[in-house]
């Protein structure tokens, strides 16, 4: 279904449901392992794919249609991983090194990640980065995103992306292999 059919399916009231219902079906995986990358835990990722697709549902009068459906939902999703991780660190006085510690504590402990070697040390490398150096990375590395499609989102220049994405190669690099 495209992006105009389920807007067209969300502005009707008799139809509203079930294009929300769509909406969820069509966006649901994207979400939550986008958000799964950030804050690493399941149960964690869960509540905040629920909360996004609240706001969602909340806000769908405000959707401007300057952009794709996915960009606007995949924006809001990024605000709720950045929130949740800064009331994270808010609600215990953690500085990021220790909320990166206790990630990959979950990381390692998680029933739902398994991985090679490297493919631990790289998720255990991203989990140092700030935050925001983290979503770029993980939406252009992992999502293969284009940058002017993070910029939309992300609502920061290009040029600023770029830089932030070429420093957060360098500490994983710098990560993995400390030598």
């Amino acid at each position: 279904m495209t992006d105009q059919e389920l807007i067209e399916k969300l502005s009707n009231e008799e139809s509203r449901n079930h294009g929300f219902n769509l909406l969820v079906r069509e966006y649901q995986e994207r979400i939550y392992w986008h958000i799964r990358k950030m804050v690493i835990d399941h149960d964690d990722s869960d509540d905040i794919v629920q909360d996004v697709f609240v706001k969602v549902w909340k806000n769908l009068d405000k959707f401007r249609k300057d952009s794709s459906l996915y960009t606007w939902i995949y924006r809001i999703a990024t605000n709720e991983c950045l929130n949740f991780l800064r009331k994270k660190r808010n609600k215990f006085f953690l500085p990021i090194n220790d909320v990166a510690n206790e990630l990959s504590d979950k990381l390692d402990n998680s029933s739902h990640i398994s991985g090679e070697e490297i493919q631990m040390k790289l998720q255990k490398a991203l989990l140092k980065l700030p935050d925001k150096q983290r979503l770029v990375f993980n939406m252009k590395y992992f999502d293969e995103m284009k940058f002017e499609e993070i910029s939309k989102i992300t609502k920061t220049s290009v040029g600023a992306l770029k830089a932030s994405y070429h420093l957060a190669v360098k500490k994983i690099e710098q990560n993995i292999n400390p030598d």
